[in-house]
């Protein structure tokens, strides 16, 4: 697709997503949204304990190593380091991998090669239970899909895991927490970004830390709310799916449905049906710089639902004078993926906003 077509498409779904906003609530206010995630996900300060290997040192730094977010929470952590002859600081972007991936597929890869180029440092993170945060190396999403069950059978209220998206939101924040102490991070020039699972981490956490300067949600906006109201939960469900069929079970029934699929959302996923689903939290980023990449024909993020969230988004940047802070891109006809239109985007995006 060429820049002016997705130019086109860009501006007239904008236009149709300002029909919605009568659709749009109501939610808390967005400063009672930021609290109460917060204090849902609120646990101990740990040392961080960081701990880095050069294995690259030529026209970019490539350091491997891991720090801790929580007591037994050791997370992987890859960095992709520009070598600038006298330059010792630099923006800096984190960008995370969909369900099943790990920190080092070539995607994030190409990201973060070109950002180097530019003068960007690369972060990227295994998610919970996945990559390396398994021992000997995660298969895939199984280990992913089997912790949300292990948190869907849970009966201590005090100890309640949440592995299907929260938890790597709060590990995200304890990331900001330790790249802010490091001598060659520009505190002040963050960026956050994702692809799917990914995406969604980065609503999460970067909506409420205001730290993340500017942020890219590829494939990731939706509505929990609404895909539950008009049967089209299936393709987000499925990213877990193992879990949801064995809750299913527990509860009776022999196929999934709204109800079950609820059920294990609002034990896992507390208040993502409501205050901290979509359309609410993205309203917390105006008027920091936002680009949204999403497809018409995304089954995980039902395109009805992400116009909700366009939506809210759009009334939000109007609302703080910064229209122009605010990028949608949707190209038509294409499901569930992020492709090199996508990649170019999200890293012109990030050169626009951190480096100038």
């Amino acid at each position: 697709m060429s820049k002016t077509k997705i130019f086109y498409t860009c501006l007239v779904l904008l236009l149709q997503a300002s029909l919605l906003f009568a659709q749009t609530g109501p939610y808390p206010p967005a400063d009672q949204v930021a609290r109460d995630f917060k204090a849902l996900l609120n646990r101990p300060v740990v040392d961080f304990k960081p701990t880095f290997s050069t294995i690259r040192n030529d026209s970019i730094k490539i350091e491997k190593g891991s720090i801790y977010t929580e007591e037994t929470e050791k997370m992987p952590i890859l960095i992709y380091k520009p070598v600038i002859k006298g330059q010792s600081k630099f923006p800096v972007v984190i960008f995370l991998h969909g369900t099943g991936g790990t920190k080092d597929e070539g995607d994030i890869k190409a990201i973060f090669t070109q950002l180097a180029k530019a003068g960007i440092m690369g972060v990227a993170i295994d998610a919970r239970y996945h990559g390396e945060r398994v021992p000997g190396g995660a298969h895939g999403s199984k280990e992913y899909t089997d912790a949300a069950y292990r948190a869907w059978k849970n009966t201590d209220k005090t100890h309640q895991e949440h592995p299907f998206l929260y938890d790597t939101a709060f590990d995200l924040w304890r990331l900001v927490d330790y790249l802010v102490t490091r001598p060659d991070v520009k505190a002040d020039r963050i960026g956050m970004g994702g692809i799917s699972m990914g995406g969604i981490e980065t609503w999460m956490a970067a909506s409420v830390d205001t730290r993340i300067r500017v942020a890219v949600l590829g494939i990731a906006v939706q509505s929990f709310k609404w895909s539950l109201e008009n049967d089209k939960w299936q393709g987000r469900a499925g990213t877990i799916g193992d879990a949801h069929k064995k809750a299913a079970r527990d509860m009776g029934d022999s196929t999934l449905n709204a109800r079950n699929v609820k059920a294990v959302w609002d034990k896992i996923l507390p208040g993502i049906t409501g205050e901290f689903d979509c359309p609410s939290m993205i309203r917390l980023f105006a008027p920091r710089p936002l680009l949204i990449l999403s497809k018409d024909k995304d089954p995980n993020n039902p395109y009805p639902g992400a116009q909700i969230g366009f939506a809210a988004a759009t009334e939000a940047y109007k609302a703080q004078r910064a229209p122009n802070n605010l990028s949608l891109v949707i190209q038509p006809n294409l499901g569930h993926v992020f492709n090199d239109e996508d990649t170019w985007i999200s890293i012109a995006w990030f050169e626009k906003y951190l480096l100038n």
